[in-house]
């Protein structure tokens, strides 16, 4: 890499997903517009503009990203830039590292863009909030992870599960908590709120993503998502 820190980005201009790879270099990953999809293993990211994600180097991910979303992507020198963590990272696209890193899209002289690439480097924090959803790998549990993957609105109880897959609500808790940490309700919001954060992304009513999404009413949507993410349904609107 000729300089410390690399920039791209792409409008997509369909349906894109990305093979599992990996790279030689750190990679900070938020979008401009739109929402996306970071995958390592079994846990799933969603990319915001607000939200970016730091993958290290060496990290084999997927990713998706629907028609529409404009992301950025940059590549830091793993001589130059130590990493944030061992594994992916959320990290919070403030307004001042929005600005150094378009910046870089400038011409600069040599002197303002170490100057500029420091700074970055500088300011880079990992982030409290993740947007995260882990899909469990415990077989009895594909079923419920299919349908809800398919439709977030699915309001089957895991009592109601637990009967039609023949196994007891115990069984089913066990499993959820063994394989995403959580609870089936928990893990349930963090599906809905990660399809609904896409939705809001593409610039759908959140009336209407409430209702996609399974609840009844806006209000009721508002106080999951807040509860889930820490933010109202507008911060995710383009």
């Amino acid at each position: 890499m000729p300089e410390a820190i690399t920039g791209m980005d792409e409008l997509v201009a369909q349906d894109t997903s990305w093979a599992p790879h990996a790279h030689p270099t750190h990679e900070l990953l938020w979008n401009a517009r739109g929402a996306s999809l970071l995958r390592v293993g079994p846990r799933a990211w969603t990319i915001t503009p607000g939200l970016g994600m730091w993958v290290p180097a060496g990290t084999v991910h997927t990713g998706f990203a629907p028609e529409g979303t404009w992301y950025r992507a940059a590549q830091f020198s793993i001589e130059v830039a130590p990493t944030l963590a061992d594994g992916p990272v959320a990290v919070e696209i403030t307004p001042l590292l929005r600005l150094l890193l378009t910046r870089l899209d400038e011409a600069l002289d040599p002197a303002s863009r170490r100057l500029t690439e420091a700074m970055i480097i500088d300011v880079l924090r990992p982030s409290p909030t993740q947007l995260l959803v882990v899909t469990p790998a415990t077989p009895i549990l594909a079923p419920i992870v299919a349908a809800l993957e398919t439709d977030p609105s699915d309001g089957r109880t895991l009592a109601g599960w637990a009967a039609e897959l023949g196994a007891s609500e115990r069984t089913l808790t066990r499993a959820f908590h063994r394989d995403a940490g959580m609870s089936f309700l928990g893990w349930r919001a963090q599906v809905r709120a990660q399809r609904a954060i896409a939705l809001l992304a593409e610039g759908l009513d959140p009336e209407d993503v409430a209702g996609l999404v399974g609840y009844r009413s806006l209000s009721a949507f508002g106080a999951a998502l807040r509860r889930t993410t820490g933010l109202t349904p507008g911060a995710f609107r383009p």
